[in-house]
């Protein structure tokens, strides 16, 4: 790092990158975006000139090979991930990608694997933004025995987004950008397991309700390539088990959350809305407010710089979990598709296409 600066190089500056990363980087003393890689030369000029990013790259290759650049965070669509995440470990870089982690489980190890050839270098999943206000707190009870054994996980995920035939296609639908990830399986998934055991067996069904839509950048009609309507049955390491509902293609959904049943007790939160109703044997369930003691947030640029200056490990999200809820997605789409269980850890990879 010249004159203990830190600096960062992006490629991807979607909205996340725009909204998040880039003011989120610009708050924290002695660290500077350095450079800048969209799609296209016109997006990135722009986003330089905006941000006061000194330069922008013609093709992500090169800004991962600048040696003006310390760290990369990989914003691009999950296709992007692997192949952006082990150069720059191979670069010397330190790497931030955004989830999900890459577009199949073999990605994600290899990431993974190529991470730990590098223990010096932070390498770090942006976390699911789901739940952090509540993370601490129902880690809390949970430590504390308020669900005593834990017997089921109900993890909700529904919504409107592609009820209407007229929506047109979104990249997530596009199997080649997007691998085996689906509407938001992994990002529920990772937010499960910062409080529930690891699943050992899953049983899958997944569909696609509305088979082609309109691809904007064609003008015309195209297959939809991933599910919009997932259900899932899952068995965890501690004999729990789990129900995951999803879909995207539901009227007047129900929201966002996660369920947790135990012999003690219950707790509901509501992903959405922060909310969280609790329940002791016997009593009905009431609305408990998060204390502010113990409110979290996003601070994924600050989490990541210091993991890079050797101040605190990365915890969330590292490449471990990372790998984990792929290989989780994976077997859902090996599941569905087989229309059997699937045991997990997986003892072998395939690709999308397979």
């Amino acid at each position: 790092m010249a004159d203990g600066v830190l600096r960062i190089g992006i490629v991807g500056a979607g909205r996340i990158a725009r909204e998040r990363h880039l003011p989120g980087f610009k708050a924290i003393p002695g660290v500077r975006v350095a450079g800048v890689c969209n799609r296209r030369r016109e997006s990135s000029a722009k986003v330089a000139r905006e941000w006061d990013v000194p330069r922008f790259f013609e093709s992500w290759e090169e800004l991962v090979e600048d040696e003006g650049i310390d760290a990369v965070v990989v914003g691009t669509w999950p296709y992007l991930h692997c192949p952006i995440t082990l150069a720059a470990l191979d670069a010397g870089k330190h790497v931030l990608t955004q989830a999900r982690m890459a577009m199949n489980a073999r990605e994600a190890q290899r990431m993974l694997d190529r991470s730990r050839e590098s223990p010096h270098l932070a390498a770090m999943v942006v976390p699911s933004p789901l739940g952090l206000a509540g993370d601490r707190f129902v880690r809390r009870l949970i430590d504390d025995g308020f669900l005593g054994t834990l017997r089921e996980v109900h993890v909700h995920g529904l919504s409107g987004m592609f009820a209407s035939r007229k929506t047109p296609l979104h990249w997530r639908q596009v199997t080649r950008y997007s691998g085996f990830n689906m509407l938001n399986l992994g990002i529920l998934h990772e937010t499960a397991l910062r409080w529930t055991p690891p699943a050992v067996e899953v049983l899958a069904r997944a569909a696609i309700t509305i088979p082609a839509r309109l691809d904007e950048e064609t003008g015309e009609k195209a297959r939809v390539g991933t599910p919009d309507t997932v259900q899932v049955l899952t068995t965890h390491e501690d004999e729990s088990i789990g129900i995951y509902r999803l879909s995207g293609v539901v009227r007047h959904n129900t929201g966002t959350s996660i369920e947790l049943y135990g012999s003690r007790g219950t707790i509901l939160y509501d992903l959405e809305a922060d909310a969280i109703r609790l329940g002791r044997a016997g009593q009905e369930l009431r609305p408990m407010p998060i204390p502010e003691s113990e409110r979290g947030g996003w601070a994924v640029e600050a989490d990541f710089v210091a993991a890079i200056r050797g101040e605190r490990p990365v915890t969330r999200t590292d490449f471990l979990t990372g790998a984990r809820y792929m290989q989780f997605t994976e077997a859902v789409a090996r599941s569905s598709r087989a229309q059997a269980p699937v045991n997990l850890p997986l003892r072998e990879f395939s690709s999308p296409d397979e």
